[in-house]
């Protein structure tokens, strides 16, 4: 699989690691396989869930997969006062998204144009309500198409999981006054494609 970029991984909890080669000495050995098994059945069918509404089918099996092998390799290593692992998996699974950032941005171009959603499940349930009729859905995808990845990246945390802004400032290694700031431009951004109406906001926070 042939990756577009080799940025950092995730903040958490070891911040010099990449993921692009071995694991420390010793930092996956001492991990219980139960554990590993247990987050995976806990957690990957929703992070599945957020990289096909992102990408769509074909690479989430792969970064999923990927995602828990770089957990793999740090999870000895996490502190456990920052919380449970789910913010923490988000964040590699986000960053690996972002390593196919001109797929993402192909995807809703196409969406913008021509009305036809190339990827299953593109938007929550209750954004999906908002923007189902008149051509809301091709103006949400050109909106979104159009922001920067760090903005989209917050967002679409914010929007499309229960996260609240401070999971979601650990899981991208940001102060949550970042993500208040970063979700504040992104929806300003889509207010504008669709005349001061924000389909994206909610009770999140």
């Amino acid at each position: 699989m042939r990756y577009e970029s080799r940025a950092d991984l995730s903040p958490w909890p070891d911040p010099a690691a990449t993921g692009d080669g071995p694991a420390r000495d010793g930092a996956a050995e001492g991990v219980p396989p139960e554990r590993l098994a247990a987050l995976f059945v806990r957690y990957a069918p929703e992070l599945k869930r957020y990289v096909v509404r992102r990408l769509g089918l074909e690479p989430a099996d792969d970064i999923v997969a990927e995602t828990f092998a770089i957990a793999l390799q740090r999870l000895e290593t996490y502190d456990a006062r920052l919380g449970d692992e789910r913010a923490w998996l988000y964040g590699i699974a986000t960053n690996l998204v972002g390593r196919h950032r001109r797929r993402e941005i192909g995807l809703y171009k196409a969406l913008s144009r021509t009305g036809i959603d190339p990827v299953t499940e593109p938007f929550t349930d209750e954004v999906e309500r908002r923007v189902a009729a008149g051509g809301a859905r091709e103006r949400l995808a050109k909106a979104l198409a159009g922001l920067s990845r760090k903005h989209r990246d917050t967002l679409l945390l914010v929007t499309w999981t229960d996260l609240t802004y401070e999971e979601v400032a650990a899981a991208l290694g940001v102060p949550v006054g970042t993500v208040r700031s970063r979700v504040n431009r992104a929806r300003e951004k889509v207010r504008r494609v669709f005349a001061g109406v924000d389909p994206t906001s909610g009770n999140e926070g």
